[in-house]
């Protein structure tokens, strides 16, 4: 039986999407995993610099460096319950990309699992939120406010994710954290104040923890997606989009511990091994241990 009850779960169908690639640390099989690892490598809409196909083997390589035992939480990620299904196998088609991720999310949290998806370019998050419940909010962290109705003629550019997301989830179920990019086509559009967008001026101005918290307050549920351009060059530098004065690596640390306990999926996107001296795929690797760890503890001491 799977864990809804059902004879039983997506185990099957979701190992004939992806390859047979391994995080460390994910040593559970599908069937017992509370958490499920999956790499999208898409990045055919990048409009700079290529190169986030590559990224999910990247964290990979970079995750093998780290503790399986995350001090800061006291948590030891090898008991954590973590599975990875590998790679799904490239497409040119972004369409077809999205709908296949769709899927995914969908069958891996109907069966009661938390989706760690690893881009991939940030188009890919658009297929996750048609797979959210109707009380999860989007929560980005991210450099840019993604609001075109369409970029070089493509409604599901990276460029346009968050104006996707805010046709699917509607208004005030979005926070974006960290934007300093918007156009003017963006800025003038009346339907931009439907989204939140909170600056990494205005994080810097008045600290992380009072946007935590205003997302802790109206959102009972969130999914979290992290385009690694939202933080700084100085701590990301490898990325398809990158932006000066953006946020710190602890805030963004910061805003994943503390949200991870009500978090339904999670994803990383926008990094790009071919620019990265190595900082990069480290950082986004300990992010995906900040998520799981911190979520442990809390779920550890609270149940």
């Amino acid at each position: 039986m799977g864990g809804n009850g059902r004879e039983k779960d997506h185990a099957s169908e979701l190992r004939s999407i992806f390859s047979l690639k391994k995080i460390a640390d994910a040593v559970n099989g599908y069937e017992e995993a509370k958490y499920v690892v999956f790499g999208i490598p898409f990045d055919n809409t990048s409009s700079y610099r290529r190169g986030s196909k590559y990224a999910p083997d990247s964290i990979r390589g970079a995750y093998v460096n780290l503790e399986s035992y995350e001090y800061s939480y006291g948590i030891d990620l090898l008991a954590s319950g973590m599975a990875d299904l590998g790679d799904m196998e490239e497409s040119e088609d972004v369409e077809y990309v999205i709908d296949t991720v769709e899927s995914v999310v969908s069958a891996v949290m109907s069966d009661g699992k938390i989706p760690i998806m690893l881009g991939g370019e940030h188009s890919i998050t658009v297929g996750a939120v048609r797979a959210l419940p109707k009380d999860v909010d989007l929560v980005i962290v991210d450099a840019h406010s993604d609001f075109r109705s369409s970029y070089m003629g493509n409604k599901y550019n990276h460029a346009c994710v968050t104006r996707r997301a805010l046709d699917l989830l509607g208004e005030g179920r979005i926070t974006s954290i960290g934007i300093r990019s918007v156009s003017r086509e963006e800025f003038e559009d009346p339907d931009f104040r439907k989204v939140s967008f909170i600056s990494s001026f205005d994080v810097k101005k008045n600290g992380i923890d009072k946007y935590i918290e205003e997302v802790d307050r109206k959102s009972r549920r969130v999914y979290i997606s992290v385009d690694m351009d939202g933080i700084d060059p100085a701590y990301a530098p490898a990325v398809g989009t990158p932006e000066p004065f953006g946020l710190a690596d602890t805030d963004v640390r910061r805003l994943i511990e503390r949200l991870s306990y009500k978090a339904v999926g999670f994803d990383i996107v926008e990094f790009s091994p071919l620019y990265d001296n190595g900082n990069t795929s480290m950082l986004a690797a300990k992010l995906l241990q900040v998520f799981i760890a911190s979520r442990e503890k809390y779920y550890k001491e609270h149940i």
